[in-house]
């Protein structure tokens, strides 16, 4: 390794230090004055809150057993969503491309599936499959799929075209074809896919916990707003914050190392 290759890697370091202690003090110079506002009396903490009340809430909640239950229901149900998710966006998406003709006849449909909203579609689905875990899994697969086939059909779509061409002078079949060509030119894609995915399903799930819950973070900040307990509303939007970064983080470490 020259000198020249270990200065810059040592920058390249450098400055990954710096960017992530910047957006370390942003946090918690927003905490901090948060806290002097709200003990100050500059805002209103019975409507902003404050990070003193939010921790005095989750410890209540952890004393009454409840803390860990709520997160682990909403995890689990965003890991199954994202699961169904996942693996249905790649299936259809390997239907639509290798079927010209269904790709053509579904193309409409699914941007109109698209761009409805599916809140709309929440009393009907507990209708049919009743106010339970199932309907906040349904909630959420609706809200994430269709953006989800439609990003990793369109990636299949823009595959080289040269290369495919290359596999077929070789008589190679649509299933060799798919194998070795479209899917590993679009690895990156589907990764990048399945980031959006992740916090696409935590907000289905918690739509979905709005609309018909007993339990989960979605249910605290519900609960929450109907009492006017502000304390239980921010301590539920900031365990979102935490839950919806230690996924995408978990992800991120994923793609990264299946991309290498």
């Amino acid at each position: 390794m020259s000198n020249e290759y270990k200065i810059y890697l040592k920058k390249l370091k450098i400055k990954k230090f710096l960017i992530t202690l910047t957006q370390i003090s942003i946090a918690i110079l927003f905490i901090l004055i948060w806290q002097y506002a709200a003990s100050k009396n500059i805002i209103n903490s019975f409507i902003t809150s404050s990070p003193k009340n939010i921790i005095n809430t989750l410890i209540n909640l952890y004393n009454e057993n409840n803390l860990f239950l709520h997160i682990f229901i909403t995890i689990k149900e965003t890991l199954i969503a994202f699961l169904i998710t996942s693996s249905l966006s790649i299936i259809i998406a390997i239907i639509l491309y290798n079927f010209e003709f269904l790709s053509k006849v579904f193309d409409p449909y699914l941007t109109m599936l698209n761009s409805l909203p599916k809140v709309a579609l929440g009393p009907i689905i507990i209708i049919w499959l009743g106010a339970n875990t199932k309907s906040i899994i349904a909630i959420a697969v609706l809200i994430s799929i269709i953006v989800s086939i439609q990003n990793i059909y369109n990636g299949f779509q823009n595959t080289d075209k040269l290369k495919i061409k290359l596999l077929k002078t070789f008589n190679a079949s649509k299933k060799d074809i798919l194998l070795k060509v479209v899917i590993p030119s679009n690895k990156e894609l589907i990764l990048n896919t399945f980031k959006i995915n992740i916090s696409m399903c935590l907000v289905g799930v918690i739509t979905g916990e709005f609309l018909t819950s007993k339990c989960g973070i979605g249910y605290l900040i519900l609960y929450g707003s109907q009492v006017f307990n502000l304390n239980l509303v921010m301590s539920g939007i900031f365990l979102l914050i935490i839950i919806s970064f230690i996924m995408y983080k978990v992800i991120l470490l994923i793609t990264k190392k299946s991309i290498k």
